[in-house]
């Protein structure tokens, strides 16, 4: 993948997140999920799991913009490219969560499909803090 195809698609993924997150309307973000997108989330909290197919991620994004109370925010680091399908970036989240400010870090590896993405793979750099983070409410 040229890099600067997958800036530009990280770019577009993460601004249309961040609208959404913010309490936007999903119609710019489900135009960049592929119909049968799966978006994985290891872990323990209510967030986690396999979210196949647009619809569905689309409701777990709207689960986590619940539980954030639309203070989700992504701050992107790096973007790491190879020669195939896939991308990486290094992301920064941070959120008021049950009252508290909260910040994590993840990698997140995208795979995509005639330009949208197929299968995003949510890795926490602390699995344990990111379940505490995102069970807040429960």
């Amino acid at each position: 993948m040229e890099r600067e195809t997958a800036i530009a698609f990280l770019e577009a993924l993460h601004r249309a997140q961040g609208e959404f997150y913010a309490g936007g309307p999903p119609g710019p973000l489900r135009a960049l999920l592929a119909p049968d997108v799966a978006w994985h989330v290891p872990g323990r909290s209510p967030i986690a799991g396999r979210h196949a197919g647009a619809d569905a991620v689309l409701a777990y994004m709207t689960r986590r913009r619940a539980i954030a109370a639309a203070t989700f925010r992504m701050h992107t680091r790096e973007i790491l490219v190879g020669t195939g399908d896939h991308l990486a970036a290094l992301t920064d989240g941070t959120a008021l969560i049950a009252g508290r400010e909260r910040r994590w870090s993840t990698a997140g590896v995208y795979r995509l499909h005639d330009g949208r993405l197929a299968e995003c793979r949510l890795l926490p750099f602390d699995q344990a803090e990111f379940d505490e983070i995102w069970s807040a409410d429960a």
